[in-house]
């Protein structure tokens, strides 16, 4: 997390490191300033757990916040290269930013006041942040419900019209067939009278031969009476 930080929100570690480095010479005004750099990358973070649908529960927002407190007590990301941890870093105390306990108790009590003060106002921040990472992934969550129940209803809604296109299709083949049916019950009934008229008229033809042969036979005997 601490790494993709790094890529997104260089101007963060940049304060980080700039605040860190004031404190070590001794600048116990720049303590505030360097809370803040922290809690700001902290919020950062959260909000690159939640763009990418992970939850930014307070164990991970926690080892970030230790982690940027080593990097920042250490001065650099060495031994590793930047943006590449190999793992999570424990901070070391504050002796380590060059806050030594040679630091008159008026200071340090007011030091602590600061302090306490500004843990109150990150804590309310990160509340604060934690309630608005939780509304939106819970506005995200209610937006892909609300997807899901469209795409079914799309889903739905083809189906139905599937099935009246197939029923239609359906329907219709049945008219085919059924008109088919008849067509060809006529084409047997136009064949069977085609044979009927067919014997018809060969009768009929036998019986115009049959005439032609009396008539001829009329004729001649006509004709003989004549001789």
């Amino acid at each position: 997390m601490v790494d993709q930080l790094w890529w997104q929100a260089r101007d963060g570690f940049d304060a980080l490191f700039e605040t860190a480095r004031r404190l070590r010479d001794g600048n116990l005004e720049a303590m505030a300033a360097h809370r803040e750099a922290i809690a700001k990358l902290r919020a950062e973070a959260a909000k690159i757990l939640t763009s990418s649908e992970h939850t930014a529960n307070e164990a991970t927002l926690r080892r970030v916040t230790q982690t940027l407190s080593a990097l920042a007590a250490a001065g650099g990301w060495d031994p590793d290269p930047p943006g590449a941890l190999s793992a999570d870093r424990e901070p070391p105390g504050f002796e380590a930013l060059g806050v030594s306990n040679d630091v008159p108790l008026p200071v340090i009590a007011d030091e602590a006041k600061q302090v306490s003060r500004h843990r109150a106002q990150q804590a309310r921040a990160e509340h604060d942040d934690l309630a608005r990472a939780r509304r939106d992934a819970a506005e995200a969550e209610r937006r892909r419900e609300r997807e899901v129940v469209a795409a079914r209803a799309d889903a739905a809604a083809e189906m139905r019209r599937a099935e009246a296109e197939r029923a239609k299709a359906a329907a219709e083949r049945h008219r085919i067939e059924a008109a088919l049916r008849t067509a060809q019950g006529d084409v047997t009934q136009r064949e069977r009278e085609v044979v009927k008229l067919e014997r018809d008229l060969a009768a009929a033809r036998n019986m115009v031969t049959q005439a032609r042969a009396v008539v001829q036979g009329l004729e001649e005997r006509l004709a003989h009476l004549d001789n």
